[in-house]
């Protein structure tokens, strides 16, 4: 009975409850962590005329409970959470709870719509697999699943809004205004669930199963559905992560259409430090991404049934999507060109004379509303978009590779920044802190160690398990030696090599907390902010904001292509092989990286 309740209580779910219950103190203490004045803040919005006198901010404060302390005020918050009161606003001074809830009906409309539409590019994308028996769409899927919700949303506002006039483009007054959203939203979760299947369903239609069912005479129809079913629960967790992902997608695509969901109510909070709304906001995104996950692991139990309920049930190995080295090589040399050009520019320079030209000689990406040198700003702004990344990098994988020696911890953290989109965590950092280069990078970098930890602690596994370091053990080396002189270095360089091909999707996060006026602020010149301020004048301008959403899908691309061709060039050991594997168990791979 006592060695049954150690077991249940392991060391995952113990960090699990740990991180839940730090998340949730953060949340609870978002207004004494703000580096803003609340009471501020509050008189600001009671009455912008009202003289801000140490007199009338105290007896804020006094109101607002904000001078009995952190625990006071994470105390008041939690019981009122526990009685359903999640406060009171400070912008408007209604009552949070229905704002929340109807942000969170429209939300769960939009992603319905647009999970939907995920299902639907995936089925299609499967099916040539299912009639072919091989894979022939990975390398496309990979491509719609890599190109970021807030870059597509701009596309489709673009040349279906502008251009076409086919949809509308901002509001909810109907089931037409749900389209463009829902596709923004869907296309790469689509994309993702696709991909996924795709690259399993050909290892599982080669297994000696199929080859019996077909000689014994039965239909395409039924061995097509024993192997999705035979592929669907190791996947169903990916699928939840792919639910996840559309509450952080949700953020963006709701801004760029006026949307009035929950995503856009949360970070409409935090630009205007209206921290009440915030934290309901936030704490019911983050109920959507546990729920999901709850689901996927309720679906995954329910496919696998009692008999195979506890056992661990894996694929057979993918094969790898391959590609021409040439497919990354141009579009690495095209980026390369353009940010080399752009460096030769001055960013800064304002000539209101020269505003929102089209492209020529002397300028020939054109200008924006200010009249600064468009290609100029793009070819400065990959020095911060790109170097941040790199340095979000480099700390991503000094924490995998220690978290790679304590698998037990490092799951149950990872189960929970898995279920923190990267807008999500930018809000709070940015409530915290403000918005900036430096929250922009942290709030990415607490959510991209988990794909390199996994793939850390997998390698960490198997040196371990190797004969090479017994006979070590037993001519009497030392414990540190070992690990200096073999672990480390075994490890240390695939994992790199990992965080390297991660590079490109993390400078899309952050061009993403960008483009949402989390991360860098103007004048800097950022892709993901260039994008953003392009858009107020999109219509007579729509150079300015083609030029940063070509580069971001140039980016994309790359981060596709690139990881593609390591994937083939590693492909050829079993051993290479399974660390591939490895590395591609999570969903993050995808949302945060290539």
């Amino acid at each position: 009975m006592r060695s049954a309740a150690r077991k249940s209580v392991s060391p995952a779910g113990l960090t699990r409850f740990v991180c839940l219950v730090a998340v949730l103190a953060a949340v609870g203490l978002l207004p004494w962590l703000s580096g803003r004045d609340p009471a501020l803040t509050v008189l600001r919005a009671r009455s912008a005329e009202q003289e801000a006198t140490p007199e009338a901010l105290a007896a804020i404060r006094e109101d607002l409970g904000l001078d009995s302390g952190p625990l006071s005020l994470l105390g008041n918050w939690a019981s009122g959470l526990l009685r359903g009161d999640l406060g009171t606003s400070w912008v408007s001074g209604t009552d949070v709870l229905p704002s929340v809830v109807s942000g969170l009906q429209v939300s769960l409309g939009l992603m319905g719509a647009a999970f939907a539409v995920a299902v639907l590019l995936a089925c299609a994308l499967v099916a040539p697999v299912l009639v072919r028996g091989r894979g022939s769409t990975g390398a496309f899927a990979a491509m719609l699943a890599a190109v970021p919700e807030f870059l597509l949303a701009t596309l489709a506002l673009l040349v279906c809004g502008v251009w076409l006039g086919l949809l509308p483009t901002s509001g909810w007054a109907g089931p037409a205004y749900m389209v463009l959203p829902a596709i923004a939203l869907g296309v790469p979760a689509g994309g993702l669930l696709g991909r996924l299947v795709a690259d399993a369903l050909p290892a599982v239609l080669d297994e000696r199963w199929v080859e019996l069912w077909r000689g014994a005479g039965v239909g395409r129809a039924r061995v097509s559905a024993a192997a999705l079913r035979r592929v669907l629960p190791p996947l169903v967790p990916q699928f939840g992560m792919a639910a996840v992902g559309l509450t952080g997608g949700a953020v963006a695509v709701e801004t760029v259409f006026a949307v009035p969901g929950i995503g856009r109510t949360a970070l409409g909070a935090a630009k205007s430090q209206d921290l009440p709304l915030l934290q309901g906001s936030v704490l019911a995104l983050l109920a959507l991404g546990l729920v999901a996950g709850a689901l996927s692991a309720l679906a995954r139990r329910r496919l696998l049934g009692p008999a195979l309920r506890d056992a661990g049930l894996t694929l057979p190995a993918a094969r790898p999507v391959r590609t021409h080295p040439a497919v990354p090589l141009t579009l690495a040399v095209l980026l390369l060109v353009t940010i080399g050009w752009g460096l030769l520019r001055d960013p800064y320079t304002v000539d209101t004379t020269a505003r929102l030209l089209p492209p020529s000689w002397a300028h020939p990406l054109g200008t924006d509303g200010l009249g600064r040198d468009v290609l100029a700003r793009l070819g400065h702004g990959a020095a911060s978009t790109v170097g941040t990344a790199a340095a979000v990098c480099a700390l991503s994988l000094l924490v995998s590779l220690a978290l790679g020696f304590l698998p037990g911890v490092a799951a149950g953290a990872a189960d929970i920044a898995n279920a923190l989109p990267p807008v999500i965590v930018g809000i709070l950092v940015a409530a915290a802190a403000g918005p900036g280069t430096g929250g922009a990078a942290l709030a990415v970098a607490l959510i991209s160690w988990p794909p390199l930890a996994a793939h850390a602690a997998a390698l960490v596994q198997e040196v371990r398990a190797s004969t090479f370091l017994t006979a070590q053990r037993a001519i009497g080396a030392s414990p540190s030696w070992i690990l200096t002189r073999h672990v480390l270095p075994s490890v240390a360089a695939p994992v790199t090599r990992h965080a390297i091909l991660r590079l490109p999707g993390i400078a899309l996060a952050l061009a993403s907390l960008g483009f949402l006026g989390l991360g860098a602020q103007p004048p800097t010149p950022e892709w993901g902010l260039l994008l953003d301020e392009s858009r107020a004048y999109v219509e007579r301008a729509p150079w300015a904001a083609l030029a940063p959403a070509v580069a971001l899908a140039l980016l994309a691309g790359l981060a596709v292509s690139g990881a593609a061709y390591a994937q083939g060039r590693t492909g050829g050991t079993g051993r290479a092989r399974r660390r591939v594997r490895t590395a591609a168990t999570t969903k993050k791979e995808t949302s945060v990286g290539a």
